[in-house]
């Protein structure tokens, strides 16, 4: 499931199966340059729409690239270190300001990985934006977008959601998403997260969105999917998974604007009877959090 402390952003990148013990899955790597810089500077376990943690049998676990981080992993922010325990949030950063959002996020990175040196910050040459740069060995720590995967279920006329077990937006619900693990493909990774966060074994069928959220450096990408067995229960991040028919899905409950997005989107294609592929840019309104869910406006809409 999606956790992060800030979410979300520009990249693009288009269309393993494995399981993680806890939380989110899957984070951007920070890639280090060689290069130098000069000297100078509704529940039940026997019926399929509706699953509660609390009655149903959770599906066992293996260990996963998570395993690097050890048995409580902890989310890189947007400027790629680690500093707190796995969240998610649509809250952007601090500033509107490009050069001055650089610079925050620049800062956090205090020391090299790849030596373990003090940094510094400031713009390479042939570059435009600031970087963190190692005063020991001289690289670059580049700092990139995260990719997050997940998949739209439909199933007897019914859209699968999972309510949330975590914070932030805790007892909200969600489609069955998260970040992307190193090693495996998009189609992969919103495979792995469906089994993790509703123990439902799906096969994708078609790309449905991708959703650029820059401001707060994520991208989304959804696939279509059905089941491949009519059975579904909470995973250790879901209070319970509920198929919802289309008219019935809790838009005033959904946990942030990428699954309002999302549904809306595919809710109208249905109705239109057609289902398409969609690209667009999520722009989150400066200063709003995970529980503005309307606070964005949908640019650059493609429907293919």
């Amino acid at each position: 499931m999606l956790k992060s402390v800030h979410l979300f952003g520009c990249s693009s990148g288009f269309v393993s199966n494995l399981l993680k013990p806890n939380s989110i899955v899957g984070f951007s790597l920070n890639f280090i340059s060689s290069k130098r810089l000069p000297t100078s500077s509704s529940c039940s376990s026997s019926r399929l729409s509706c699953a509660s943690s609390g009655s149903m049998f959770l599906a066992p676990r293996t260990a996963s690239f998570k395993a690097f981080c050890g048995s409580t992993c902890s989310e890189a922010n947007q400027d790629g270190t680690s500093t707190s325990p796995l969240s998610m949030s649509e809250s952007p950063p601090p500033s509107s300001s490009t050069v001055v959002h650089s610079a925050e996020k620049i800062r956090n990175v205090r020391f090299c990985q790849w030596c373990g040196g003090q940094t510094k910050h400031g713009i390479p040459d042939d570059e435009e934006k600031l970087r963190a740069i190692c005063t020991v060995c001289g690289k670059i720590t580049y700092q990139n977008p995260k990719m997050v995967v997940g998949c739209l279920i439909h199933h007897d006329d019914k859209i699968l959601l999972c309510k949330r077990k975590i914070e932030p937006s805790y007892g909200l619900w969600t489609l069955p998403a998260g970040y992307m693990e190193i090693g495996e493909s998009a189609v992969d990774g919103a495979i792995r997260e469906t089994l993790e966060e509703a123990n439902a074994e799906v096969e994708v069928t078609s790309p449905f969105a991708q959703l650029d959220i820059p401001l707060i450096g994520q991208t989304y990408i959804i696939f279509r999917g059905k089941l491949k067995k009519p059975h579904f229960s909470p995973g250790p991040e879901s209070i319970e998974c509920c198929l919802f028919s289309l008219d019935d899905i809790p838009f005033e409950s959904l946990a942030f604007s990428s699954m309002l997005v999302t549904l809306k989107l595919y809710v109208e294609d249905v109705k239109a009877g057609r289902v398409s592929f969609h690209y667009g840019t999520i722009n989150k309104r400066p200063g709003t959090g995970a529980s503005d869910i309307h606070a964005y406006t949908l640019d650059y809409h493609l429907r293919l």
